[in-house]
């Protein structure tokens, strides 16, 4: 039986993720400007809401992360990961990346990709906690305060049962 996200479903009594909405996008950008110092703007959030699979995570009627999801024959890659920052360290992000691997699963891809900042051990540690292994570097590939930087390519394989 495969379970469908297209209402909100209860993680815990408080946290619930839905279908990010372009309503949401006022509180989606406070919350990427706070935690980026590279944010995506309200264009390729809006891009995004017309092609690809966009979750919010909700705590007591207000945004608190979302989640941006791209599918592609045989994989799909994560696009964006963002918990509001106060509300960091709380699961949360696991939360929401294990919500997009349910996702591709159930879309029946076989990998999940992403790319970290290679500064960012947090979720560098998030993701090799959750099954992903690295697989590579794109030099340059972030903008940063001085410059460019790296980003660490990881990957998780997934499996499913076909019906």
């Amino acid at each position: 039986m495969s379970a469908s996200f297209e209402d909100a479903s209860p993680v815990s009594s408080e946290l619930t993720f839905r279908t990010m909405h372009a309503d949401d996008l006022k509180q989606i950008m406070a919350i990427e400007v706070q935690a980026y110092s590279h944010p995506w703007t309200l264009g390729i959030f809006k891009d995004c809401l017309r092609t690809h699979r966009c979750w919010a995570a909700m705590q007591d009627e207000a945004i608190v992360g979302y989640g941006v999801l791209m599918l592609a024959p045989g994989e799909s890659h994560v696009l964006n990961l963002c918990v509001k920052p106060d509300q960091q360290r709380k699961g949360i992000g696991r939360e929401l990346l294990r919500l997009l691997v349910k996702s591709s699963e159930q879309s029946g891809v076989d990998m999940i990709l992403l790319e970290v900042r290679r500064s960012n051990q947090s979720a560098i540690d998030l993701y090799d906690d959750e099954g992903f292994h690295e697989l590579g570097v794109r030099k340059g590939y972030y903008p940063a305060d001085n410059g460019r930087e790296d980003a660490i390519i990881f990957a998780k394989y997934l499996s499913f049962n076909e019906k």
